[in-house]
C-alpha cells in the first residue's frame, strides 16, 4: 500500500484540456472494473485511451473490451503497447501510441472532429507515432514522433481529475505518513541492457527548478503531504540542476522530506549534502549486484566501489539507502551471488530489495538472449515477467537465494549491532539455512 497517482495519464489529461478536448480520467487504483463500464454507457466517449505497462495488461485488455463493446476507438500506450502493437491491435485496440503521447491524442482528436470516429481508421496514417492495422490486416507504423523539447511549456499533471486525497490517505493509513509524487525530468541517457525507455526515450529533458518548485509549491498548499516522492530515474543526474533546484526550494521556504532514485557515480560530497539539506530522507541505489563481472555485462557503467562508498557517505549525512538488487542475469553464477551477499554486508543499506531478471521485449538484453526467450501459454495471460530463459535457474531458486541473502544480511547486521535482537538473529539464522539449502535443492 504505497501507491501513486498515474502521472503519465495526468500529463496527457491537463495537455488534452489545455487544448479545448473534453476530458474525463478513470483511475482503477480504489475503483473497480464495474465502475469502469458504469462510466463507459453514461457518457458514450467516442475515443478511450488506456495507459498499460506489463503488470496491468490483463485489466487493460479486459477494458478495451468493455469499451469498444460501447463503440469507442480505443487507443493503448504506455511502457508495454509499443513492442507487442501486433498484438494488442490483434485483441481490441484500434490504434497503439508509441512514445510519448501528449501530441498524439491531440492530433488524433482534433482528426476525430473533423472526420468523424468512423472515418478514423482510413486517416490514422497522417499522425506520427502510431501503430494500427491497414487495409490489409498488416500492422502499419507511422514515423516517429519527435519527443517533447521544452518540458515547461507543458501544464502541471492534472491531480484535480482524480482523488489525490485517497492516496495521501492510504499512505497515512498504512505508513503514518502521506507521500505525492513528482517528475522532474522524462528519458534516460544511460545503457542498462534490461530497462525499457520506450516511453520517453534514451535522451535526457529536464524540467526548469522553477518549473518544478511551482509543482511542489501547489502540492503542499493543496494536499499537504508529509513526503515526497522524486519520479526520476536519476534525480541527481544533472548536479548543476540539482543545486538550482535547491537554491530554488530554500528561496521560497519549501523543505518537504523525500525520497529519490539515483546512481553512484551520479553522486558526490556536494551533492549528499545538498541532498540532506532539501530533506532527503532516503534515496534509492541500482546497485542490481554485487559482482564486477555482472554489473559490466549489464553495462551499468559503475563500479561496486563507488556504489560503498556512496552508501557510506549517504548514511553520513543522515540519509537512509535502499539497494535494488537483480538475481539471475544472464551468465550470473554461485560466486557472483555469493559476492551481492558481501556487498551488501559491507555497504549496509537501510534496506534492499530483490528482483529476478526479466527479459523485456525492445530491450538490448531480450535481444541479446535471442531464442533462448521461451514464451509459454497465451500472449494475453501472461507479461514478459513470465517468460522463461532456457539454461537459467528455476524460479524456485532464485526465491531461496532472496531468502538466503535476506537471512545472510540480517545476521550480519545484528552481529554488529550494540542492541542485538534474538529474534532477529533466530530469524536471520533460520531464512539464511532455508535459502542456502533450498537452492541446493532446486534446479
Amino acid at each position: 500500500m504505497k501507491p501513486y497517482p498515474p502521472l503519465g495519464i495526468l500529463y496527457l489529461s491537463s495537455h488534452l484540456k489545455q487544448r479545448g478536448f473534453g476530458v474525463t480520467v478513470f483511475d482503477s487504483t480504489f475503483r473497480r472494473r464495474e465502475e469502469f463500464v458504469d462510466l463507459l454507457r453514461c457518457e458514450r466517449p467516442t475515443v478511450v485511451g488506456l495507459s498499460c505497462n506489463l503488470m496491468t495488461k490483463r485489466s487493460v485488455l479486459e477494458m478495451a473490451r468493455a469499451a469498444k463493446a460501447q463503440g469507442a476507438f480505443v487507443v493503448v500506450g504506455g511502457p508495454d503497447p509499443p513492442h507487442h502493437a501486433a498484438e494488442y491491435l490483434a485483441h481490441g485496440a484500434d490504434a497503439v501510441a508509441i512514445g510519448e503521447g501528449e501530441h498524439t491524442l491531440e492530433e488524433l482528436l482534433r482528426l476525430s472532429r473533423q472526420v468523424g470516429v468512423s472515418n478514423l481508421p482510413s486517416r490514422l496514417g497522417e499522425i506520427r507515432g502510431l501503430a494500427y492495422r491497414g487495409a490489409d490486416g498488416g500492422v502499419v507504423l507511422t514515423p516517429p514522433r519527435p519527443l517533447i523539447e521544452d518540458l515547461d511549456a507543458q501544464p502541471l499533471p492534472d491531480r484535480a481529475a482524480i482523488d489525490v486525497g485517497a492516496y495521501v490517505g492510504a499512505w497515512k493509513a498504512h505508513h503514518g505518513t502521506g507521500s505525492v509524487s513528482v517528475i522532474c525530468a522524462r528519458g534516460c541517457p544511460y545503457t542498462c541492457t534490461w530497462c525499457s525507455r520506450s516511453v520517453f526515450g534514451e535522451t535526457h529533458r529536464r524540467r526548469s527548478p522553477k518549473n518544478v518548485a511551482d509543482e511542489v509549491a501547489q502540492i503542499v498548499r493543496e494536499y499537504r503531504p508529509d513526503m515526497l516522492w522524486y519520479a526520476d530515474d536519476v534525480f541527481t543526474i544533472n548536479h548543476r540542476w540539482l543545486f538550482e533546484y535547491a537554491a530554488e526550494l530554500r528561496q521560497r521556504g519549501l523543505r518537504v522530506p523525500f525520497e529519490c532514485i539515483s546512481r553512484a557515480d551520479r553522486l558526490s560530497d556536494a551533492v549528499v549534502r545538498t541532498l540532506s539539506e532539501m530533506g532527503c530522507m532516503r534515496l534509492w541505489i541500482g546497485s542490481e549486484s554485487g559482482s564486477q563481472r555482472i554489473l559490466d555485462r549489464m553495462e551499468r557503467r559503475v563500479t561496486v566501489e563507488q556504489i560503498r562508498a556512496m552508501t557510506h557517505l549517504l548514511k553520513q549525512h543522515g540519509i537512509a539507502t535502499g539497494m535494488f538488487i537483480m538475481l539471475g542475469y544472464d551468465g550470473e553464477e554461485i560466486a557472483d551471488l555469493h559476492a551481492t551477499v558481501q556487498h551488501l554486508k559491507q555497504s549496509n543499506p537501510d534496506v534492499f530489495v530483490t528482483t529476478v531478471a526479466y527479459p523485456i521485449k525492445g530491450t538490448p538484453y531480450h535481444e541479446t538472449l535471442g531464442d533462448r526467450v521461451q514464451a509459454p501459454g497465451r500472449w494475453e495471460l501472461r507479461s514478459d515477467r513470465d517468460l522463461v530463459v532456457t539454461g537459467r535457474r528455476s524460479p524456485r531458486f532464485y526465491a531461496y537465494a532472496a531468502r538466503w541473502m535476506a537471512g545472510e544480511v540480517t545476521l550480519h547486521k545484528q552481529r554488529h549491532s550494540e542492541h542485538k535482537d534474538y529474534i532477529r538473529i533466530a530469524k536471520g539464522f533460520f531464512n539464511a539455512r532455508v535459502g542456502r539449502l533450498g537452492m541446493r535443492l532446486s534446479p
